[in-house]
C-alpha cells in the first residue's frame, strides 16, 4: 500500500442523497464536479489545521478511487480497468466559506483539507464497499457503495469525457449523510471497514 500522489483530486458533489437534503440542497442531474489542490492532502497521523478566518469547518468521510492509467472517455462497462485501487479520505470544507465565496476552491482548498489513506489495491468487494467517519470515537457517518447516486462506473465515464484522468489522479466519490463540525482537539477518523483507515487530530492553524 502507498499514500497517493495525485497530480489532480476530482471530487463529486452531492453524491448521496440524504446528504444532500440534510444540507437543503436538490438533488443533482449528473455528477457535480469540483477540485482540491494535491498541497491540501495530508497522511494519517498528521493533523487538520483550522485557519482562524474559515468559520466552521466540516470533516466528510469518502471512498477515494485511485487512477491506475490514462483515462480519456472511457466507457462505464470498462471503467474498472483505469482504477489501480481504493483509499479512504476527509474532504474537510470551510462550510461558511463554501457559501460565502459562492464556489468552493477556497472552502475545500487549505493546506490539510485532505486527509488520506494508503491506495488499497485488492482484497475488497467492489459492490460492498462502505465508509465510516467516527469523530472523537463516534459514528457519524456510515454509507455505502450501493447508496451513490453515480455509482463508481458512471463517475469514470462521466469525468473522463471532460477531462483526461492521469496514472495516480484522485477521484472522491461523495459523502454520506452525518457531517458535522471539527474543533481544535478533536480526533477524526475514516474508514473503509476491512480495508484502509485513517486518523487526524484538529488543531488551530496560525493566523
Amino acid at each position: 500500500m502507498t499514500r497517493p500522489t495525485p497530480g489532480k483530486i476530482v471530487c463529486v458533489g452531492r453524491n448521496y442523497a440524504a446528504h444532500a437534503r440534510e444540507l437543503g440542497n436538490e438533488l443533482p442531474s449528473q455528477p457535480m464536479l469540483f477540485f482540491k489542490p494535491p498541497s491540501a492532502v495530508i497522511a494519517s497521523g498528521e493533523s487538520i489545521a483550522i485557519p482562524p478566518e474559515a468559520g466552521r469547518v466540516d470533516f466528510e468521510g469518502e471512498i477515494a478511487l485511485v487512477i491506475g492509467r490514462r483515462a480519456r472517455k472511457v466507457a462505464a462497462r470498462d471503467a474498472h480497468d483505469f482504477i489501480a485501487g481504493i483509499t479512504c479520505a476527509n474532504d474537510v470544507s470551510a462550510r461558511e466559506l463554501q457559501k460565502s465565496d459562492g464556489q468552493w476552491g477556497r472552502a475545500k482548498g487549505y493546506d490539510t483539507f485532505c486527509p488520506m489513506g494508503e491506495t488499497v489495491t485488492s482484497g475488497f468487494d467492489w459492490d460492498n464497499l462502505e465508509i465510516v467517519a467516527r469523530l472523537n470515537g463516534e459514528v457519524r457517518q456510515h454509507g455505502h457503495v450501493r447508496d451513490l447516486i453515480f455509482p463508481i462506473p458512471r463517475l469514470i465515464e462521466f469525468i473522463s469525457g471532460v477531462m483526461t484522468l492521469e496514472p495516480g489522479d484522485v477521484i472522491l466519490t461523495g459523502t454520506p449523510e452525518g457531517v458535522g463540525p471539527l474543533a481544535p482537539g478533536d480526533r477524526i477518523e475514516i474508514e473503509i471497514p476491512g480495508v484502509v483507515a485513517i486518523n487526524n487530530s484538529v488543531v488551530g492553524a496560525e493566523s
